[in-house]
């Protein structure tokens, strides 16, 4: 078993780290100096679980229903041809910001940030998009936020405390200021509010629509692994709110949903769990608490 154990690491940290992984892990963890967040505080608790498999691909699917931020991925973000690439740049900012030295989280918002400044163009409806907007890049960290607490507090080790989940929200903002977005919650229920805000914005678009059968019927997996992928497919879009799944056209199944793809999910993130030892994070104890999402 420890072999096998390994060997399921392995291959998974290098699909979300990358070949470069252990090496930025190492320098990540390892370099001194203060951090932007103490350990074994709930983003570091979040952000190092396994429930963020589940809620780093809902909020994926969250985040494409805003026509703009859709219209900027489907046209400068390559992830069709390197989906594997996209994943491991995104895994690789949260690490730094959530674990590494303060020093070099400010130096990799940096670099994102002149990513982001060459993001613009026109999107289908004939509306202009950068993303650098203040107002895209809210969305994207609302959407993050939602659906990782979403995920952490069904299949997290050990989910936060409503003040926990507060402090989450609070916590992620930082960041998401530190890049430039306009507004960001600061408690579970201004997460809330904000989600409703931003409803009449958002759309199922033909780019919407597509993206989401690449990621849930259509991922880029051999076919041999796909099985062991629908679990967290499954989970991912069980996680969405009811309004935001015909847009995708994706099913609202609620039995289904509270048995089959919550049982398939808490497998899914055990297995990752069990194989990842090191990403579940440093939890400390906490009572399971619905945050209101």
């Amino acid at each position: 078993m420890p072999g096998v154990r390994e060997r399921v690491g392995h291959e998974l940290f290098l699909r979300v780290a990358g070949p470069d992984g252990p090496r930025h892990a190492e320098r990540i963890h390892g370099r001194p100096g203060p951090r932007w967040f103490e350990p074994g505080s709930p983003i570091t608790r979040v952000h190092g679980d396994a429930s963020m498999f589940v809620g780093g691909l809902s909020a994926l699917l969250l985040q494409s229903l805003h026509p703009l931020a859709m219209a900027g991925v489907a046209e400068h973000s390559g992830y069709r041809g390197d989906p594997w690439g996209r994943l491991a740049r995104t895994s690789h900012f949260l690490a730094v910001t959530t674990f590494g030295s303060a020093e070099e989280a400010q130096r990799e918002i940096a670099v994102v940030k002149a990513v982001h400044r060459r993001v613009v163009g026109i999107a289908p409806d004939g509306r202009p998009y950068s993303a650098t907007d203040p107002h895209l890049l809210a969305w994207v960290h609302l959407a993050e936020v939602v659906s990782f607490v979403r995920s952490h507090q069904r299949y997290g080790a050990q989910p936060l405390t409503a003040a926990e989940a507060d402090e989450y929200v609070d916590q992620s903002g930082h960041v998401a200021l530190a890049l430039g977005a306009d507004a960001v919650p600061h408690t579970v229920a201004e997460a809330v509010a904000m989600l409703e805000a931003y409803r009449p914005e958002l759309e199922g678009t033909p780019a919407a629509r597509s993206a989401a059968r690449f990621l849930v019927a259509n991922p880029p997996l051999p076919v041999a692994l796909r099985p062991a992928y629908l679990p967290i497919a499954a989970a991912g879009v069980s996680l969405l709110p009811r309004w935001a799944r015909w847009p995708l056209r994706l099913p609202w199944l609620p039995v289904t949903e509270a048995t089959v793809a919550r049982a398939a999910g808490e497998l899914a993130t055990r297995t990752i769990r069990w194989a990842l030892p090191a990403g579940a994070g440093t939890p400390t104890a906490s009572a399971s608490a619905d945050p209101g999402f």
